[in-house]
């Protein structure tokens, strides 16, 4: 792999940790500084929806072939229904998407 293509994981990463690690910190803090004040502090309402609003706009933008022809598309809506249902079978994370995965590569690979 070339550098642009490291330094493009590496900052990645380093926005995937910080977009998760600064909300948590910053709370600890403001629980601290209230427990010391005698006060009891709820948890803020975007705190609490800031997890699920990522993952779902990570599985938004993982829906979006990286080059939309057909066979991308029928690729993609094929491994997201084979998730779908293995998921309603199993009740995991990791068999889901691990077979829709699969049945993603299989289709992209030979078709």
């Amino acid at each position: 792999m070339n550098t642009s293509l490291w330094i493009a994981l590496v900052c990645i990463a380093l926005g995937t940790y910080f977009i998760r690690v600064l909300p948590y910190l910053w709370m600890k803090q403001k629980l601290a500084k209230s427990q010391n004040n005698g006060a009891i502090s709820n948890m803020p309402t975007w705190l609490t929806v800031l997890g699920p609003t990522m993952i779902a706009a990570m599985f938004g933008t993982s829906l979006v072939p990286a080059h939309p022809d057909t066979l991308s598309w029928v690729a993609t809506a094929v491994g997201t229904l084979t998730t779908f249902l293995v998921w309603t079978r199993t009740r995991s994370m990791g068999w889901p998407i691990l077979i829709g995965v699969m049945v993603f590569g299989v289709i992209t690979l030979w078709f």
